[in-house]
């Protein structure tokens, strides 16, 4: 049986609570949201109205209204950086963000706007001293990630929230990391917009993410059509949530991640958080005792995911081994994150990343770290 240490990526297996909410939608309920009175139509949007409150519960969110269903996190992203920014507008981010908002920013060029690179210490943390100095004069929005999906370490989102609030900057948190194991609170950190995906720690299957966005920002949205209100109307509703779900909303995923948010609230997030912390624990002990193994440590760990590299191997090597002669799932390469290679000095090749989830054992870890000492014993 396959090991799986790619939860970073998407997590695996998920609740069994979650399967039987996807089947359920698809099988038992079948029919559209928002779209019509019968009974079948009133079931689907009770799921809808209930992954809505579940979203808002973990997120710190004070209207369930505010939080709108996408495919992704890249999604809710794109939304907010095409929908706020203006020609000539300046944004900041950090220098460890993902292509999901590098690679718009870059298209975004081409009508002026202006991207402003905040610089982080050789282990991945924002310089806060730094960032300060580049809210003057105020930039028009600040995109940051909570926790990096290279290493796992933490951003000081609360410090860098405070000094959003107190030049008047919203802050656009990217969650994919974070959503269902750090805390959370968008209201009381008054951040301006939230993006996560459902499918890594809030277990939910793909296709689905979620955006907040705070009542007082018009954010326009990327695509407009059919929402099941105000249907007389040509223009798109202005209000949330109808504002940014146009078409119709992908059921079964949405059914699906209010089961993994639901297993989630049982659980408590500091419980899991915990467990994929002692996980890393122990990955990262066990690397370090091989002097050829250097372990990207950041200065706050906020996942369970552990980044390393190996004098005189390639991390791509490394990884095709631990799939076919051990059958042990890792990512290799740059993670769809270059900027963040570039800052912890591990471009162009990347690393290897291990990232366990809340069904990893301790078994699986050792027989992990057991495999790593088989394959360095064998390439030299």
């Amino acid at each position: 049986m396959t090991i799986y240490l790619d939860n970073a990526a998407t997590s695996h297996p998920k609740p069994a609570c979650v399967y039987e909410a996807v089947r359920r939608a698809l099988s038992d309920i079948g029919a559209s949201p928002g779209r019509a009175a019968h009974r079948r139509a009133r079931e689907a949007d009770a799921v809808l109205s209930d992954a809505r409150l579940k979203a808002a519960q973990l997120l710190g969110i004070d209207d369930p209204r505010t939080v709108s269903f996408t495919r992704n996190a890249t999604e809710s992203i794109n939304i907010v950086l095409k929908g706020w920014l203006r020609p000539g507008d300046r944004v900041l981010i950090s220098a460890v963000e993902h292509n999901s908002v590098v690679r718009p920013l870059s298209g975004l060029k081409s009508i002026g706007i202006q991207t402003t690179v905040v610089p982080c210490s050789e282990r991945g943390t924002l310089r806060l001293d730094a960032f300060e100095s580049l809210l003057d004069p105020p930039p028009r929005l600040v995109v940051l990630t909570h926790a990096s999906n290279v290493n796992g370490g933490l951003q000081p989102v609360v410090e860098a929230a405070r000094l959003c609030r107190a030049g008047g900057v919203p802050l656009l948190l990217d969650a994919a990391q974070t959503a269902g194991l750090q805390t959370i609170r968008a209201k009381n950190w008054d951040l301006g917009m939230l993006a996560c995906s459902g499918h890594k720690a809030l277990l939910g299957p793909p296709g689905v993410g979620i955006l907040y966005v705070r009542k007082d920002l018009d954010v326009r949205p990327l695509m407009e059509g059919g929402t099941g209100s105000r249907s007389e109307e040509d223009l798109q509703p202005d209000f949330s949530p109808d504002r940014y779900e146009s078409g119709t909303p992908n059921l079964p995923g949405i059914a699906g991640l209010a089961a993994g948010m639901a297993f989630i609230l049982e659980e408590g997030t500091d419980a899991l958080l915990h467990h994929e912390l002692e996980l890393s624990r122990r990955i990262e002990e066990g690397l370090s005792l091989n002097s050829r193994v250097r372990v990207l440590r950041p200065d706050v760990r906020g996942t369970g995911t552990v980044s390393f590299t190996v004098d005189g191997l390639n991390p791509s090597d490394i990884g095709h081994i631990l799939d076919e002669a051990f059958d042990i799932a890792v990512r290799t390469g740059l993670h769809c994150a270059p900027l963040a290679h570039r800052t912890l000095g591990t471009f162009p090749e990347g690393t290897v990343r291990v990232s366990p989830g809340f069904s990893t054992s301790s078994t699986d870890i050792d027989y992990f770290l057991d495999s790593m000492r088989l394959l360095l014993s064998r390439q030299r």
